[in-house]
């Protein structure tokens, strides 16, 4: 193997099958991702971002990184791709280089893997999935502490390892195969949910991706009379791809949720680290509004608890009535997975929310790590203990708001940070000027991620450079009005449109 990767191979030479490619950007803040192959309309490959020797390389570079660290120890495991087995083995092959100590546990959810990680007492762990992406897409969830995954630092000092050849082989490397961990993790969840009260019908939807392997026995073991949908595996993804913010699979679960009359829905990801909820009424909730449900329950079970929520969700983790009632506190913070699952560890926090669907229990809840499984567990709890209300009912009990859907505006990548900056500095002086927007001043700004501006009435507006994208994220909500809420999105447009690198919102 060459000492460093190529960034850019045509995938019918020979140099393709020995040479290692991995395209840079696939290194993200807090998970790796590439395009593995790209197919014409005839279904010949024409495209890659990553080859086998780069996955290989991948292992080394990983290998090498935790052999730094003293954690040379790590849990493997794939989800349900065609391809996605033959990934693994390339990178196990990497990291056996790198003389590692590899558990393979097999075909796996995100959330099983972290699990592994504390059921065998292994430091380390190395998911290799691509969500939710289209087919075609890989990728590696990495982590070193659990029940943490990387974030930027740890991804930074990977990718130059990797991209500069600066890995080392060792011997010692060991290869172990544990081909329980499904029944395990799927007992530990049993033992902690127990039986459901109420005999719910749940709708379990699964996009024919993995979580069919793992979310309806997990439904039925609570004793729910679960509705299956979509979840043989096929790696075709014959319906649409699984993932629960993706509108043609929540209109699907709403279907299914009518046809039989069911008390809910519930919708998983690829990898199964997120959960979509729909109501007994076909209506899908956002993920954000859900959290802010479960954070209810929770707070009445556990008085004066703390929360984390990302800065993309509703104000209502902060402005709820019913949780300043039961002494909750909720502190948001950045949008990623790794970012908010660090922040809930780090304070002590009963969950934490963010508004793509990861949600992380901590103890006694859950382990700390986001796990659709768990997060569906929550939701049933929720409406066993209502009472006999049903979910529709638990969701109008909320204060309404007026939201924007998560809106996008093209801004590449060696930009988005500068101008976010920009934007920051933007609103910060309109603040300290007595600015006003829809005639109310600016009350704070949280410049945590991006810039968070809040009017006196509580309406907000958020721009923040997108983590994976080449792009600005804009979210806007009112507890007051949508004519506020627009008030607060046309503010937000009208300045980007004076700043040349971004293009218009969609």
């Amino acid at each position: 193997m060459p000492h460093k990767p190529l960034h850019d191979l045509a995938p019918n030479s020979a140099d393709f099958e020995n040479l290692p490619l991995v395209k840079p950007t696939g290194f993200r803040e807090y998970d790796a991702r590439w395009l593995h192959f790209r197919k014409d309309d005839q279904g010949r490959i024409v495209g890659s971002e990553i080859n086998l020797p780069g996955i290989r390389a991948l292992g080394l570079g990983l290998g090498s990184f935790l052999h730094e660290r003293g954690k040379a120890e790590v849990v493997v495991g794939h989800d349900f791709r065609h391809y996605s087995q033959s990934v693994k083995q390339a990178l196990i092959a990497g990291l056996l280089a790198a003389g590692c100590k590899v558990r393979d546990i097999g075909l796996a959810l995100s959330p099983v893997a972290y699990f592994a990680q504390i059921s065998l007492n292994v430091p380390a762990v190395a998911m290799v999935t691509a969500s939710h992406n289209p087919d075609g897409w890989t990728g590696v969830k990495m982590g070193c502490d659990a029940p943490l995954t990387f974030g930027p630092d740890e991804m930074a000092a990977l990718k130059d390892i990797v991209l500069n050849g600066g890995w080392q082989t060792r011997g010692g490397g060991e290869f172990i195969v544990v081909s329980d961990m499904r029944q395990r993790y799927l007992d530990d969840l049993a033992e902690r949910a127990g039986m459901l009260k109420r005999r719910l019908k749940v709708v379990c939807a699964c996009g024919n991706g993995t979580a069919g392997a793992f979310a309806p026995e997990m439904l039925k073991r609570m004793g729910a009379e679960v509705i299956e949908l979509h979840c043989a595996l096929d790696w075709n993804f014959p319906h649409y791809n699984p993932n629960p913010e993706d509108r043609t699979m929540m209109e699907d679960m709403a279907r299914a949720v009518r046809e039989h009359g069911a008390d809910l829905a519930l919708g998983f990801d690829g990898d199964g680290d997120r959960c979509g909820v729909v109501d007994n009424e076909g209506h899908p909730i956002f993920a954000d509004k859900i959290g802010v449900m479960i954070a209810r329950d929770l707070a009445r079970r556990h008085p004066g608890a703390t929360f984390v929520a990302d800065v993309k969700s509703t104000g209502l983790f902060a402005a709820d009535p019913v949780l300043k009632e039961l002494g909750a506190r909720t502190d948001y913070y950045k949008t990623g997975h790794s970012y908010i699952k660090r922040r809930t560890t780090e304070l002590g926090a009963l969950a934490g929310f963010e508004k793509s669907g990861h949600f992380f229990f901590r103890p006694p809840v859950g382990l700390g790590y986001d796990d659709g499984l768990v997060s569906a567990i929550a939701v049933l709890h929720m409406l066993d203990a209502a009472g006999g209300k049903s979910l529709a009912d638990l969701y109008r009990e909320l204060p309404a708001t007026h939201a924007t859907h998560t809106l996008k505006a093209h801004c590449r990548d060696e930009k988005k940070y500068a101008v976010s900056e920009a934007i920051t500095a933007h609103y910060q002086a309109r603040m300290a000027d007595g600015a006003r927007i829809g005639g109310q001043i600016i009350a704070d700004v949280n410049t945590v991620n991006g810039v968070r501006f809040t009017l006196a009435d509580g309406t907000w507006g958020l721009v923040r450079a997108s983590s994976n994208a080449p792009e600005l994220v804009i979210v806007c909500e009112s507890p007051v009005s949508a004519a506020m809420r627009d008030a607060v999105k046309d503010d937000i447009t009208a300045h980007l449109a004076t700043l040349p690198e971004v293009g218009e919102i969609e």
